[in-house]
């Protein structure tokens, strides 16, 4: 009966990934708000025993589930981003200005807010609330495709420039990076709770978790994506066979993420970096070539069945007793977070020393400000939970998954309603009309120098 159960909803998902994105398109909700709301419902009617909800006897299902949705979702954020970025070219690193603020300042501040909020407030041993922190600080790059950059141009459309929507890039890189730089701080928890006391771990942790893992994960994902990219697109003489871009062999970009993220972690790397980064590395690949756009279909269609179901099974689980331990501790934390927190830390990492908004990488202090609201929480934390408590029991209570689904929820249902008229106020203020595409160049506006 349970596999008939998740057939069922799978196939629900499914059909209602066909049909939400027309019928939703001229009004301020989001398909993931209806899929809570559908799951929510089906919830509440008399559903025979043996649904796959609790997570304490499913853990390893949701980390495995929410893993595979992370990471197309990952591959799809790296596909579409037109904005260059070289590793040897100074002004190329200054055009990704708010990705660099947003990571290394506002995520730092989150984690620590967050962690502080579940000590003090709601009594958690330093640990959890570390972890809880962690958990909560990633913006997520399932959920928040209304704010983000909408896929990668080709051929005609000038694909080495990106455009003057600066929100729209710099939700959508953040997103692709913070999901990887997350996890040395949910180590640092599963650290604490297995290891005791910091002066035993700490200089591993920076050494190892904080530094090395991340520049593994990095040089795997450029390897991998510099090898498949030759796959891709070579073979364009006369005397040799079409490439693979040229046959439209869009499947390509599935081998990309399993072998980038299966390399990455063999290597004893971030996984999820590495897919981001053998993401772009492809993408800066002939990025004139309609083979990007076919690529970035696959994921997109993939990622959309994966959350929609993730989504549904979740607004099941909400009436079914996931909430059952949400207290007013786990209501204020997700509160504070998604109403102060993040807004805030956003606005600190991005007001001082602002670019100027002519400039790449510059914005303006509307701009800024929705750029801080918009950190949209969603699967990827529910992931990381799933994987401390695998690592340790203590790491995953049922009030933990009471507050961070409370939180997902919440940001689902803010964010989806706002963010459809406040793109739409921030593209008319840029001189754009509504319909506009979000990611075209605005004239006299200077060029990203160089293509990766």
């Amino acid at each position: 009966m349970t596999a008939d159960l998740v057939y069922v909803v799978a196939g629900g998902a499914l059909l209602l990934a066909v049909v939400l994105p027309q019928l939703l398109r001229h009004w301020a909700i989001s398909a993931p708000m209806v899929l809570v709301v559908v799951g929510m419902l089906i919830g509440l009617t008399p559903l025979p025993d043996g649904m796959p909800l609790d997570p304490q006897d499913n853990r390893a299902t949701i980390e495995h589930v929410t893993e595979l949705t992370v990471l197309i979702a990952l591959m799809g954020v790296g596909l579409a981003i037109d904005r260059p970025l070289s590793l040897l070219r100074r002004s190329s690193w200054r055009g990704w200005s708010p990705t660099w603020r947003l990571l290394v300042v506002a995520m730092p501040l989150t984690i620590g807010a967050v962690a502080l909020l579940g000590w003090w407030v709601a009594g958690l041993a330093p640990a959890v609330a570390l972890l809880l922190g962690a958990v909560l600080s990633p913006t997520d790059p399932v959920l928040a495709s209304d704010v983000q950059v909408e896929g990668p141009r080709t051929g005609s459309e000038d694909p080495g420039v990106e455009g003057h929507d600066d929100v729209r890039f710099g939700l959508t890189s953040e997103a692709g990076l913070n999901d990887g730089l997350a996890f040395p701080f949910v180590y640092a928890a599963i650290l604490l709770a297995t290891e005791g006391a910091v002066g035993g771990w700490v200089w591993e942790w920076v050494g190892f978790y904080l530094v090395g893992k991340v520049v593994i994960g990095v040089l795997v994902g450029l390897a991998v994506g510099w090898a498949l990219a030759k796959v891709a697109f070579r073979g364009r003489r006369r005397t040799e066979a079409p490439s693979v871009a040229e046959r439209g062999e869009s499947l390509l970009v599935l081998a990309a993420l399993v072998s980038a993220y299966g390399v990455g972690e063999v290597a004893g790397g971030y996984g999820f970096l590495s897919v981001f980064v053998c993401a772009m590395t492809l993408r800066s690949a002939e990025r004139g070539h309609e083979y990007h756009k076919a690529m970035h279909e696959v994921v997109e269609r993939l990622e959309r069945l994966f959350t929609l179901f993730v989504l549904l099974v979740l607004g099941i689980a909400l009436t079914r007793g996931l909430l059952a331990t949400l207290d007013w501790r786990g209501v204020l934390v997700g509160l504070a977070l998604v109403l102060v927190v993040r807004p805030l830390a956003g606005y600190v990492a991005l007001a001082p020393w602002a670019r100027h908004p002519d400039e790449v990488g510059g914005t303006t202090g509307p701009e800024r400000w929705a750029v801080s609201f918009f950190g949209v929480r969603g699967v990827g934390s529910l992931f990381y939970l799933a994987y401390a408590a695998g690592e340790s029991g203590d790491l995953g209570t049922d009030w933990l998954w009471s507050t961070v689904a409370f939180t997902i929820v919440l940001s689902v249902m803010l964010h989806g309603v706002l963010a459809t008229p406040v793109m739409k106020r921030l593209d008319r203020a840029r001189g754009r009309g509504a319909d506009a595409d979000p990611d075209r160049d605005v004239p006299g506006r200077s060029a990203s120098p160089l293509a990766s």
